[in-house]
């Protein structure tokens, strides 16, 4: 291509050349070094002037030079009067913190986006952008291209019964991107979440929420209802567990509304009864208001208190009332985890309710609500936005809760993965805790047969190649090249398989130069 120019950041040389090589040029002569006290230092080695200049600089381990890098080499070459500078970002550095997640945080991402601009970008072409909407942070075109098209060609000719497999996303906020893989191959996908701020079911918590749900089992009202004192000081007397729902006694027991002809045979709610009733029980009116109100003489506003107050005509039996049919129930799977690990059933759990159950019978006469006005579930942990989740957590900082020998966590695998191959996606791969957590969870409670972790960049922070590397469950890891990995790590990683980006970052550069489309870049090719 005539009057253009690649530089090479130091963070990415490899893919550089090879991207040259598949345009038929070589890098461009540029000396890169620093300081002893660390500064950087950039010197264009070659005439610019009314150039077309590209610079390809990913982030790497040293994610902070390679950005001060950058931003020299890009003021370097808009002081050497380039025509136009595009930055290739195969990796966008700081994507993650994409939006406030504290009243006193910092969007950093849309900061590194305005350094760009102040340095002299014209153009921006980067690779899935962990939050599409950070386009707008520039105030310069951005191509955010797709490496699915690259992983779905390597998926249709390395992985045998690709057919058949399901994709998995492991965290609620990657289902869009999961979705969009299943849509190209056509498959069925899934989900796995965690819960990392799960309460030990107790017993006060379970009795209310069921009232409050509306459901009371006929055993819970002989023997729970008779401990709850709210708003009254006596004791409610026992009753009978085999008396039937007819013989239970109210304060006042209603006439039944005569049948009209339309009715059918159906007696007509309370709500028809005559104003002067209303106005002539004042304390039934009350007792009606309040669901959790009870007294001696009445109990839980719940569907089976309704239907024993109602005359016999309407009364219904308790099993019609509370059969559900709802087969998808039976693809929702739940496991317990235990520092990032799939524990069984009869595991003994690290944590410890804050109230439990030996305490309320222990104590009787303890007002369980007033005990769980306490408890985590009434009193959870406050959100830094104020209750707001549009800030949840990331990729990176759900693994915090792996680390915590003393928390116990829910993991819950939606979907039907049994007897079949499973491809887990995400944007990145940074800690494994989460891909060894989602792993164990659809092979050990759903029964899959293989699991590939699939991302686009392979930033492996820590041990985490190696954790991956061991983890049984896992078989194959695909990433991209888009994030420099060290070729002892790919050399020792067995399981790792990298993708190469060149060819696709040597289109879109091609495109740009010559005004062309990028959108053949987007489709997926018809023959595979």
């Amino acid at each position: 291509m005539r009057n253009t120019l690649i530089f090479a950041g130091s963070s990415c040389p490899a893919l550089t050349s090879q991207i040259c090589s598949n345009l038929s040029m070589t890098p461009a002569s540029v000396e890169l070094s620093q300081f002893a006290n660390g500064e950087t230092s950039v010197k264009i080695l070659t005439s610019i002037r009314e150039k077309d200049v590209f610079v390809v600089q990913s982030g790497s381990p040293r994610i902070n030079d390679s950005i001060m890098e950058l931003l020299i080499l890009i003021s370097a070459c808009k002081g050497g009067s380039a025509n136009k500078i595009t930055a290739v970002l195969p990796y966008f550095p700081y994507s993650r913190q994409s939006k406030k997640k504290s009243h006193r945080g910092a969007i950093t991402a849309r900061m590194l986006a305005n350094l760009l601009s102040v340095a002299g970008i014209n153009h921006v072409i980067t690779i899935d952008l962990h939050a599409s909407q950070m386009q707008g942070f520039f105030k310069c075109p951005v191509d955010n291209l797709h490496a699915e098209p690259i992983i779905a060609r390597w998926i249709k000719h390395n992985v045998p019964g690709w057919r058949e497999a399901v994709c998995v996303s492991k965290n609620a906020g990657g289902t869009k991107r999961v979705t969009s893989l299943a849509d190209a191959l056509k498959l069925n996908f899934g989900m796995v979440t965690t819960d990392k701020r799960r309460v030990v079911s107790n017993m006060s918590t379970s009795m209310i929420m069921r009232r409050l749900d509306g459901f009371i089992p006929e055993s819970e009202l002989d023997s729970d209802v008779s401990r709850l004192h709210l708003g009254s000081e006596d004791k409610p007397a026992r009753r009978d567990s085999k008396a039937k729902p007819s013989n239970i006694q109210t304060e006042s027991k209603p006439e039944p509304a005569k049948e009209s002809p339309q009715s059918n045979g159906i007696t007509p709610p309370r709500a028809g009864h005559s104003r002067q009733d209303s106005q002539s029980s004042p304390r039934k009116s009350q007792v009606m208001q309040s669901p959790l109100r009870t007294t001696n003489d009445s109990f839980t506003s719940s569907p089976l208190a309704r239907a024993q107050t109602l005359p016999a005509s309407r009364s219904t039996p308790l099993e019609e009332e509370i059969e559900f049919t709802d087969e998808r129930a039976r693809d929702i799977i739940h496991g317990r985890l235990v520092q990032g690990h799939i524990v069984p059933d009869n595991y003994s759990s690290p944590t410890q309710s804050v109230m439990s159950t030996s305490t309320i019978l222990d104590n009787p006469d303890e007002d369980p609500m007033e005990m769980s006005r306490t408890s985590e579930y009434f009193n959870p942990e406050a959100h830094p936005l104020g209750g707001s989740v549009d800030a949840g957590a990331t990729s990176d900082e759900e693994e915090d809760g792996f680390n915590d020998p003393s928390l116990e966590q829910m993991i819950t695998l939606v979907g039907d993965v049994k007897n079949r191959t499973v491809f887990l996606v995400d944007d990145m791969i940074d800690k494994s805790g989460s891909w060894i957590a989602a792993a164990e969870c659809v092979v050990k409670r759903g029964g899959a047969k293989k699991v590939y972790c699939i991302a686009t960049h392979g930033l492996f922070g820590g041990d985490s190649l190696a954790e991956l590397q061991n983890c049984d469950c896992i078989d194959t890891i695909l990433v991209t090249n888009s994030f420099p990995i060290p070729p002892e790590d790919v050399q020792q990683a067995r399981k790792l398989v990298v993708l190469d980006l060149s060819n696709l970052l040597a289109e879109a550069i091609r495109r740009n130069h010559y005004g062309e489309s990028i959108s053949p870049l987007f489709a997926h090719a018809t023959r595979d």
